[in-house]
């Protein structure tokens, strides 16, 4: 059964935030805040934060300068993951990846059908791997966020989660590259 090992050092990771939206500020972007608020109280660190519109070009753009800088391990973004025409978000960050992660879409989507039942076929959430960063795309919903990160991504980016995590994966996401 998945645990915690307390036995193993928590490791915190640089985690970076970007919100795709065409109309929210950091005063009233409550995906971003609700993000930032587990990722530092599970104690990471908040690497970076940007807003960034429903735009393939400014998204891949900002993902970009965060998977070149090698203080920034992970990327999350939020919005711009359903089926509209301003939706873009998978197709901008997807490009970019070296792997793909299908596990992390297909789990979301499994875990968000017990909440909104059928509705979970609208979001296309995603990860992978850039450069050596994790990217996971989330829609833009709070609940969306917190259920993404209370149900996944605080164990994987969990140094301590057994039988097996994401951060203990990072020093080798490279290995192509040498």
């Amino acid at each position: 059964m998945p645990k915690i090992d307390e036995s193993r050092p928590f490791l915190p990771v640089n985690i970076a935030v970007m919100t795709v939206s065409d109309t929210r500020t950091l005063g009233d972007d409550r995906s971003g805040d609700a993000l930032v608020e587990r990722l530092t109280g599970a104690g990471h660190r908040l690497g970076a934060r940007a807003i960034v519109k429903d735009d393939v070009a400014a998204i891949r753009a900002q993902v970009q300068s965060w998977i070149a800088d090698p203080e920034i391990d992970v990327v999350l973004t939020t919005g711009g993951t359903g089926v509209t025409g301003r939706d873009v978000t998978p197709e901008a960050v997807e490009a970019l990846f070296d792997k793909p992660i299908p596990g992390f879409g297909e789990l979301f989507r499994q875990l968000s059908y017990a909440k909104v039942g059928t509705s979970t076929i609208q979001s296309r959430a995603t990860g992978g791997v850039a450069n050596g960063t994790y990217i996971f795309a989330l829609p833009g919903s709070p609940s969306a966020c917190r259920d993404a990160w209370d149900d996944i991504l605080v164990f994987q980016l969990d140094n301590r989660h057994r039988p097996c995590n994401l951060v203990e994966l990072m020093p080798r996401l490279r290995e192509h590259q040498v």
